[in-house]
């Protein structure tokens, strides 16, 4: 159980020191891209705050707690046999354990001081602790464009609905949330000089074969649940949808391309045992 935890939750902060704030759950997703540049980009289902998450409160409170003192053996000097300790010597021990105990929680709260300080840098401002970061966060998302309903569903997950449309006159990203330095894209528009644009979808893998963070987050599930999703980590579960009527060079889905009355369609269906992220690269008019 120790080594579960200690798992899940060194699994956390790796996963926020490494930009991995948001995270994908059970979604639908789906992306139009036309010849003429026009495209459209949905998001529908959930997203996770893992600085929100109940698994990064626990970690908080967790550096608080402190094992009782239990004396430690006493032995004989010429036998070198365990023997009974005296009262002075218990009082001793104990002395050096509340020293030792006294310096561990001022280097913890040191620690625990920096350690929000560098998440609410990383909400862009909204203090993790507080009752009303949640609340906050999704009045952020609102207020930006193409957000038509975030829910806060508690734990750090949030049920969002997005939708736009536009003119691919330059890269696309999916999540951009105003002042959040640090957010892996969920999918990508990449524009190319030859006319072709490069859709990835990095956040729609969990195997450790195309990220090895995701991967850690999937282990640490198992390790401290015996399933996916266990406090805090979110569940892997969805499906992205591309159509277009431009020219398909290349993607990694399982069946390729299928005709349809707007040309062809392209569908990746993504859990925690998916090991490559989405591609595909499609040429338009350039």
């Amino acid at each position: 159980m120790q080594r579960s935890w200690a798992l899940a939750a060194a699994t956390l902060a790796t996963l926020l020191l490494a930009g991995c704030l948001l995270l994908p759950g059970k979604f639908t997703s789906a992306i139009d891209l036309r010849r003429d540049g026009s495209f459209s980009f949905t998001y529908k289902g959930e997203i996770h705050v893992l600085a929100l998450s109940k698994l990064a409160a626990e970690e908080r409170n967790r550096k608080n707690e402190t094992a009782p003192f239990e004396p430690s053996s006493c032995f004989d000097d010429e036998k070198v046999e365990e023997r009974a300790c005296t009262d002075g010597e218990i009082a001793e021990q104990k002395k050096a354990w509340e020293e030792e105990v006294a310096a561990s929680k001022a280097a913890a709260a040191e620690k625990q001081k920096s350690d929000e300080q560098m998440a609410k840098a990383m909400l862009g401002g909204i203090d993790p602790s507080d009752p009303r970061a949640a609340q906050e966060f999704a009045e952020r998302l609102r207020r930006q464009k193409g957000w038509k309903s975030v829910i806060d569903k508690g734990d750090g997950k949030f049920e969002v609905e997005y939708a736009i449309t536009g003119k691919l006159t330059h890269d696309f990203s999916f999540p951009m949330i105003e002042k959040l330095p640090m957010v892996m894209p969920f999918v990508t528009f990449i524009r190319r000089a030859d006319g072709s644009v490069r859709i990835d979808a990095p956040a729609f893998a969990s195997g450790a074969a195309s990220s090895p963070i995701m991967g850690m987050a999937a282990m640490a599930a198992d390790e401290k649940s015996g399933k996916a999703g266990g406090d805090g980590m979110p569940v892997l579960d969805g499906v992205l949808m591309l159509s277009t009527d431009g020219e398909i060079l290349a993607n990694n889905t399982d069946e390729g391309p299928v005709a349809s009355p707007s040309g062809k369609t392209l569908q990746w269906k993504v859990n925690e045992r998916t090991k490559e992220a989405p591609t595909a690269l499609i040429r338009i008019a350039p």
